[in-house]
């Protein structure tokens, strides 16, 4: 009786909502609920403690899927202004999508029972529930064709070109510009597979001499891992971004250094079953040394236009970042001569 006591100890707490009840307070109670409720609210404690952390970890942020598509823009661009991250890793479409807004081209209002073979004769291109004209993406394509036919030829990491892309733009509400204005790096280690490579195809087929070096993006990441004394890692999704953040880590020998995430936190639909890096969970990251064996870690499988609202709802109600310092990074021709709070 006294082991049945002791895990029967805890009851499920039924949550309680009322009119003035916040973002932050439903994250904080889903920590007592259960199933992804209870997930969504381990991950937040995780983000707690990445804050708190005196050792000022850097944060990695992964970033997969439709997120632009989904009206996620604002929330993403919050996360920087807010010092919730330090570095992001990207998939070029999110990007790019966060430039097309930036241009002054939307994103509509669709539905996936839509007639795609009438869309494509009217030059509409449909993300699942979401509209955009393709028309207006063929001229975005064009844009970064032109900002890099403007850039002295040679070598770049996709974190040089994306500032140099960034330098062009001015709107508030873009996660480019406002990475560029508070020196938050943006690296998209497959730029190529996005609408952006078609923009930097069309460069190098009229001549131009700008090439995207995969490798410098590696060689850049590692440097902001060593010279970090901790490191958090918060995936949105999987995919590119995720294996490029853990990679990160594991280069690390290079350097003489073998450490994991100190931190880590996804949110994701992906399967575990399947063996792919997208749905592997935190643990199975702990056989490879991408994850410390104790580190602080949570998993949620939560779509992400309905996770990561929440999480920065959380971030931003609970004010957990108010005293953080920013990071800053000083670059001379991809050699971070120096990480420190600014």
């Amino acid at each position: 009786m006294k082991a049945k006591k002791k895990i029967l100890h805890k009851r499920i707490k039924q949550i309680k909502l009322g009119q003035n009840t916040t973002v932050a307070q439903l994250v904080e109670d889903m920590k007592h609920m259960s199933i992804q409720a209870r997930n969504i609210g381990q991950c937040a404690h995780v983000l707690e403690n990445i804050y708190k952390d005196k050792s000022r970890p850097t944060v990695f942020l992964g970033l997969a899927g439709p997120l632009i598509a989904a009206g996620l823009r604002r929330v993403i661009r919050d996360l920087v202004v807010s010092k919730a991250v330090d570095v992001i890793v990207s998939t070029g479409a999110i990007i790019y999508q966060d430039l097309y807004a930036a241009l002054g081209h939307g994103h509509f209002t669709g539905t996936p029972d839509a007639d795609d073979c009438r869309l494509n004769d009217l030059k509409i291109d449909r993300i699942y529930d979401t509209y955009v004209d393709e028309e207006k993406f063929w001229s975005t394509d064009q844009y970064c064709a032109k900002v890099a036919d403007k850039l002295p030829p040679g070598n770049y990491s996709s974190r040089a070109y994306l500032n140099a892309l960034a330098d062009t733009i001015d709107d508030e509400e873009s996660i480019l510009y406002q990475c560029r204005k508070l020196g938050v790096p943006i690296f998209c280690p497959a730029l190529n597979d996005s609408s952006i490579g078609i923009g930097l195809t069309e460069h190098r087929v009229r001549g131009g001499g700008l090439v995207i070096d995969a490798i410098a993006d590696n060689m850049e990441l590692v440097q902001i891992v060593v010279k970090s004394p901790k490191t958090a890692a918060f995936y949105v999704a999987g995919g590119v971004p995720k294996n490029y953040i853990n990679d990160s880590i594991v280069m690390g020998y290079i350097y003489g250094m073998e450490r994991g995430h100190d931190y880590a936190l996804q949110i994701t639909t992906a399967v575990t079953q399947d063996g792919g890096l997208s749905g592997s969970s935190l643990k199975e990251g702990r056989s490879w040394g991408k994850i410390r064996k104790q580190a602080k870690t949570a998993m949620a499988w939560v779509e992400p236009s309905v996770a990561l609202p929440l999480l920065t709802g959380y971030i931003l109600g609970k004010k957990l970042t108010k005293q953080r310092k920013r990071l800053k990074l000083d670059w001379q021709k991809g050699k971070l001569k120096c990480l420190k709070t600014a």
